[in-house]
């Protein structure tokens, strides 16, 4: 438990300027380690665009550390994705997985949002405060009337996991991460973003990418 606070911690560290943010982090407490060969990557959008630019980051990122991977954009048909699949139809396509040799699969979907805002104010506001309530009143009374007296913007919910699908252990659960995305008006520098902490995230956890392999982001 203190080991997954502390990733929590150093992920959000390195990634205080980032448009995501790792906001929750669990992982199988009887999976040391988890080596995987051949991954299957799946984005779970009705965005075509952000779906195949996040599979095909993803991927690049996965077969630049040696290791296998393929989109769902190349195996789930248009036929499969507009319709409901049932569980049954589930378990046939992990079959098939098994079959190709697959060994993991690297869920993510969005799960919700909301809507912030936050006050339109600078630093040289707050320098030039009297400390009188009248200009403080006077300089924060829009409050009351002006509809753009704030910026509102929208934060996503993400989630990723990661699920062995090795003979024996169907639909096993390895590691969960919750993942905000803050600046989703920006979807090519969110995915950019978003991939490089869930590598770097699994990394840390020991999951498919392993310490001892050369870190990208770090370059050590």
């Amino acid at each position: 438990m203190k080991k997954g606070i502390l990733v929590l911690f150093l992920l959000l560290v390195a990634f205080s300027c980032s448009s995501t943010q790792l906001v929750s982090n669990w992982k199988d407490p009887d999976t040391v380690l988890f080596y995987a060969n051949k991954v299957l990557v799946v984005g779970m959008t009705d965005n075509e665009v952000v779906r195949e630019d996040f599979e095909n980051k993803l991927t690049k990122k996965f077969e630049k550390r040696g290791v296998k991977a393929v989109r769902s954009l190349d195996l789930f048909d248009v036929k499969f994705t507009s319709s409901k699949q049932s569980e049954k139809e589930l378990s046939e396509v992990e079959q098939q997985l098994l079959d190709k040799d697959f060994d993991a699969i690297l869920f993510t979907k969005i799960i919700g949002s909301e809507d912030k805002k936050t006050l339109r104010r600078k630093l040289s506001d707050f320098e030039r405060y009297s400390g009188m309530f009248k200009d403080d009143y006077i300089k924060n009374q829009g409050i009351y009337y002006e509809d753009d007296y704030y910026d509102v913007f929208t934060v996503f919910h993400a989630e990723t996991a990661l699920y062995c699908i090795c003979v024996g252990k169907e639909r096993q659960i390895i590691w969960r991460a919750g993942i905000d995305i803050t600046d989703p008006q920006n979807f090519e520098k969110s995915v950019d973003d978003y991939v490089k902490l869930v590598m770097l995230a699994m990394e840390e956890q020991n999951l498919i990418i392993h310490k001892t392999e050369k870190n990208e982001v770090t370059g050590l």
